[in-house]
């Protein structure tokens, strides 16, 4: 057995997608569906998990636990900045579906990645734009009939 913590924090996980999967089942399908699309895979990861702390033998290894090696070939400006560009987009996406709401951030966030931080045409922006928004609109809001709270600005406006 490597760690007491392990079993400790598998035995939480259990207890919490056990209670899951005992209360989202006596709801309807479409309320307990996500519950349960989420916790029967996380209790059989952690109770493969278990076994594996349990009963497996212990690996041997003659290295780090890991390897760490971090490039030397982009200069730390310009992976700085990739970073930054990086957070920048979630930040704004986040700002976004807090102004506008859900349904519109994805397909102008789409849009506006594809446009202005990738090389992508016209041609393909528009159409990847529209495939996601169709594969969006249709999942979550005729589908499993999610209703998204409205942004800041439609509420302001009464939209």
């Amino acid at each position: 057995m490597k760690s007491k913590g392990h079993l400790y924090f598998s035995a939480f996980l259990l207890v919490i997608s056990g209670y899951v999967i005992f209360t989202a089942s006596r709801w309807s399908f479409k309320t307990g569906f996500f519950p349960l699309a989420a916790a029967i895979p996380l209790l059989v990861l952690v109770l493969i998990h278990l076994y594996l702390e349990l009963f497996a033998p212990a690996e041997v290894s003659k290295g780090p636990a890991v390897e760490a090696e971090f490039s030397d070939e982009v200069a730390p400006d310009i992976a700085r900045r990739r970073v930054i560009t990086i957070f920048s987009w979630i930040a704004a996406f986040i700002l976004f579906v807090y102004l506008i709401g859900f349904p519109l951030t994805v397909p102008l966030f789409i849009f506006c990645y594809l446009k202005f931080q990738s090389d992508v045409t016209w041609l393909s922006t528009i159409t990847l734009t529209a495939i996601s928004w169709g594969f969006f609109y249709t999942l979550f809001q005729r589908l499993v009939y999610i209703q998204f709270e409205a942004g800041v600005i439609p509420t302001w406006l009464g939209l």
